[in-house]
């Protein structure tokens, strides 16, 4: 058996080698990276983790902080009930007593002292409201399209005098919403009574909101709320029947909406649909704020993108503007694509075959919409820095300028009569659109010619169509046709009359005795 080494005794070291060392050394550095490699995973994780857990105590808070602010709203609400109710039953009780009077007494008007604008309209509202006869205001607002303005103005004060304006709006718009009741009528140009339904829709909210927290609550009884839910059935329905969304016209899909938002009957179950309406009638100024109003704040980016693809730029640029979106989507570039794509389009439209003899002015006015459309938005948002209009407002003056002077008459250059090759007179410039108007080349010898003192041609000369009709015409004489060289005698022609020769008395001609003397010298 071998012996085992005493671990005191001194032994003789086994040299190392170069490999080892440089194996040792490989591994080391492999343990380092590994290490480093470790730590960053390690580090990273705690960061996320510590990211996480300040998002998660932010919306504990966020949290926390609306639970507070519902509870508070409800408390509030829950106390300014019984004051809110006082309010409303006063202000029917009071509005109760002004219609009675306004029965009983037809003189009975403008008992607060209230001046009307000069044409009555408001007093007419007020007392249609007070009488609640839906059926004649809606017939009195359709007539004053023109006066939309002070309408805007004068329907929430008049509605509120209404005993219940809320079922007396859902009564004044019933004949077109949300059937329209008029039939084949309802299809004609100029027929389209939207604009009124969204009017007196609009005007009702500030009558029927809160006065004591607001818009937060609206003062519509349970009975007429439950109707206007109904309303809302019967027209999403009657889609199937129109051949679905593609097919309704903007302002029946905008009087739905308003519909919506003005009797706080917003389902979120119908957001989709909320948002394909809109998004189909986006180039309608309200529509922006109706799509908060409706709850589509969150899918707002979507919609932009969408508006974007389908060539509604400037649409895209309200909607950015109204739930502050600027910063993701910047209005000028959006602007700028949309003036392209509008000059894209106008060349279209000349290149078209069909509309070639209106291509250029369709082409024109297709740009110059574009153009006013640009620079409006340019201006009420406040872009000049960033997108002057002065370039646009040069291209647009160019357009007009152009559309102006086509519509001007071209100047007819004058009609220089020449002489026959014989050498006689021509005859007058419109000789040959006047009935029965004898055109020749040879002269008209003006001795055989019939006047007042002469009843018949003398015998042996054959008869001359009389020129007579010639000089009925009412135009202003034309200078060539009485030209010094026309009554200039010529050789070998007819007898020259003399210079006291009679003129034309009974013609009713018009011209100054000198023309007809210098025809007949």
């Amino acid at each position: 058996m071998g012996s085992i080494p005493d671990p005191g005794e001194l032994t003789e070291l086994t040299r190392p080698s170069f490999d080892e060392f440089q194996r040792q050394t490989s591994l080391m550095t492999s343990c380092t990276l590994l290490w480093k490699e470790l730590s960053d995973h390690f580090t990273s994780l705690e960061q996320n983790l510590q990211k996480k857990s300040e998002a998660l105590k932010h919306k504990i808070q966020t949290l926390d902080n609306q639970t507070k602010a519902s509870l508070a709203s409800l408390k509030k609400r829950e106390v300014t009930i019984d004051g809110s109710v006082e309010i409303a039953l006063e202000r029917v009780e009071e509005h109760r007593e002004l219609a009675l009077k306004s029965l009983s007494d037809p003189d009975y008007e403008n008992p607060d002292g209230e001046v009307d604008d000069g044409d009555g309209s408001f007093m007419v509202l007020k007392s249609l409201c007070l009488t609640m006869e839906s059926r004649d205001f809606w017939n009195f607002v359709i007539t004053k399209k023109k006066e939309i303005e002070i309408l805007r103005k004068q329907i929430p004060l008049a509605l509120a005098e209404c005993v219940d304006p809320a079922k007396f709006v859902i009564e004044a718009i019933s004949e077109v919403f949300p059937v329209d009741k008029r039939g084949e009528r309802s299809g004609e140009k100029g027929n389209d009574l939207g604009w009124a339904c969204v009017l007196i829709l609009e005007s009702l909210i500030p009558v029927v909101v809160d006065p004591v927290i607001g818009k937060s609550r609206l003062l519509v009884t349970p009975s007429v709320k439950e109707r206007a839910k109904e309303i809302a059935e019967t027209w999403k329905k009657s889609l199937e029947e129109r051949g679905g969304i593609e097919n309704v016209k903007t302002p029946d899909v905008h009087t739905f909406l308003q519909h919506l938002v003005t009797f706080g009957i917003v389902k979120k179950d119908d957001v989709d649909l909320y948002r394909k309406l809109v998004v189909g009638s986006a180039w309608r100024k309200q529509m922006p704020k109706l799509a908060v109003s409706l709850g589509l704040g969150d899918k707002m980016p979507d919609m932009i993108e969408e508006l974007i693809s389908r060539g509604q730029q400037l649409d895209a640029v309200h909607f950015t503007y109204e739930v502050g979106l600027v910063d993701k989507f910047p209005p000028v570039p959006l602007l700028k694509a949309f003036l392209k794509d509008a000059k894209k389009a106008a060349a279209s439209v000349l290149e078209d075959p069909e509309n070639t003899g209106r291509a250029a002015h369709l082409a024109a006015r297709k740009e110059q919409s574009a153009l006013r459309a640009v620079i409006k938005c340019v201006e009420d948002y406040k872009l000049e820095a960033r997108f002057p209009p002065e370039n646009l407002k040069k291209r647009l003056e160019q357009l007009e300028k152009a559309k102006t002077e086509k519509k001007r008459p071209a100047a007819v250059p004058a009609n220089k009569r020449t002489r026959a090759s014989n050498g006689g007179p021509m005859p007058p410039a419109k000789a040959g659109r006047l009935t029965n108007a004898y055109v020749s080349s040879f002269p008209a010898p003006p001795t055989f010619v019939r006047s007042p003192s002469h009843t018949q041609y003398p015998t042996g000369v054959p008869a001359y169509p009389s020129p007579p009709a010639v000089y009925g015409s009412r135009s202003p004489p034309s200078p060539y046709a009485y030209s010094p060289e026309a009554a200039a005698p010529i050789a070998g022609s007819y007898p020259v009359a003399p210079l006291n020769y009679p003129a034309y008395g009974g013609y009713g001609n018009g011209f100054a005795p000198a023309y007809q003397q210098a025809y007949y010298r």
